[in-house]
C-alpha cells in the first residue's frame, strides 16, 4: 500500500514535469516565430523609405540584408547562441543602420568575446539596438552612440540618452521577448537601468550547464511519447521550411518589383543569391542532409560511438 501510494506521487509529479515542460517548450517556440516577421516587417518598412530618399542606399541596404536575414534564418530556432556569434551578427546589422543613417550612428562592438563558450539567447544585440534606434533621436547634430561590452557575466548593451519628443508605438516584441525568452531558460534576469544620459540594458551570459533550467522530458517520457514528440518537431521543422520558402519568395517577388519600377541595374540578383543560400542550408538541417557526410551521418555516427567498446 505503501509503495502504491509513492508509486502515485511519483507518476503524479512526473506528469507535472511533463506539462511544465512541455508548456514551456511552446511558449518559447511562440516567442522564437515572433522573431521573424518583426524582423521582416522592420526592415522592409525602413527600405521602402529608402527607396524614397536615397535609391543607391536602398540597393546596397538590400544587398545586406539578405546577408542579415540568411542568419535570422539560421539562428531563429536555437535556444542560445555563443557571443561571438552575436557580436558578428551585431555587425552585420550595424552595417544595415549605417547604410540608412550613415555618420549619425556610432558604435563601438568588441571583436570577440572573453570567452568562446559564453552564449546569450540569439537574436537579442538586433533587437536591443533595433530598440535603441527606435526610441532615440538619429541626426547628423545628435548622433546616437551605442556601446556593447562584457561586464560582471553580463553581456551591455548601452547608449546616449536622447528621447525623440514624439512617442513612439511599441510592438512589445523587442524588450519583452528577451526577458521572456531568459526567464524560460534560467533563473538569471534581464535588467534595464536609466540615467539622465544613458540608457543600459544587461543581458545575462550564460556558461555553466547550471546557469540553464533544463528538464529532461526524454528521461521521465514513455518511449511512445518521445516518438510523438520527436515526430511533432520534425513536422514543424518542415512545415517551418516551407513557410521560410513562400515568405522568401514573397520577398523577392515585392524586390524585383521594386527593382523593375526604379532602377535598369538589376540588383535583386544579389539578395536572391543570399536568401537562396540561407535556403538551401536551412533544407539540409530540416532534412539532416549533410552536404559532405551525407543523410542522417550524425545518428550513424553516434550509434558506431556506442557500439565502440573501446569509446
Amino acid at each position: 500500500m505503501l509503495f502504491t501510494s509513492i508509486d502515485c506521487l511519483k507518476l503524479k509529479k512526473v506528469n507535472e514535469q511533463k506539462v511544465i515542460a512541455r508548456s514551456a517548450t511552446a511558449q518559447f517556440d511562440a516567442l522564437k516565430n515572433q522573431l521573424d516577421p518583426h524582423f521582416l516587417f522592420n526592415s522592409l518598412n525602413v527600405l521602402v523609405s529608402l527607396i524614397e530618399e536615397n535609391p543607391k542606399a536602398a540597393t546596397k541596404f538590400t544587398t545586406s540584408l539578405s546577408k542579415v536575414y540568411r542568419y535570422v534564418l539560421e539562428q531563429r530556432n536555437k535556444e542560445l547562441v555563443t557571443v561571438d556569434e552575436e557580436l558578428s551578427f551585431a555587425r552585420a546589422y550595424v552595417g544595415l543602420l549605417k547604410t540608412r543613417f550613415e555618420d549619425s550612428i556610432e558604435i563601438d562592438i568588441p571583436q570577440k568575446s572573453s570567452n568562446p563558450e559564453m552564449k546569450v539567447v540569439p537574436l537579442s544585440l538586433q533587437l536591443l539596438l533595433e530598440n535603441a534606434v527606435k526610441h532615440n533621436v538619429v541626426s547628423d547634430s545628435k548622433p546616437l552612440k551605442l556601446r556593447i561590452y562584457e561586464d560582471n557575466n553580463q553581456l551591455i548593451i548601452e547608449n546616449n540618452l536622447q528621447k525623440k519628443q514624439v512617442a513612439t508605438t511599441s510592438s512589445g516584441v523587442g524588450l519583452q521577448n528577451i526577458a521572456s525568452r531568459y526567464q524560460l531558460l534560467t533563473k538569471r534576469k534581464m535588467s534595464i537601468a536609466q540615467d539622465d544620459q544613458f540608457f543600459r540594458v544587461q543581458i545575462p551570459i550564460l556558461i555553466k550547464s547550471q546557469d540553464v533550467l533544463t528538464a529532461n522530458i526524454e528521461d521521465m517520457t514513455p518511449v511512445e511519447d518521445i516518438k510523438l514528440i520527436k515526430a511533432k518537431e520534425r513536422v514543424a521543422s518542415i512545415k517551418e521550411f516551407y513557410d521560410d520558402v513562400v515568405k522568401t519568395v514573397g520577398i523577392l517577388l515585392f524586390l524585383a518589383a521594386i527593382n523593375y519600377f526604379t532602377s535598369d541595374f538589376p540588383w535583386v540578383i544579389f539578395p536572391a543569391i543570399g536568401m537562396s543560400i540561407g535556403l538551401v542550408f536551412q533544407y539540409l538541417r530540416t532534412y539532416e542532409n549533410n552536404a559532405f557526410l551525407g543523410k542522417g551521418w550524425e545518428d550513424r555516427k553516434i550509434e558506431e560511438l556506442m557500439n565502440d567498446k573501446n569509446f
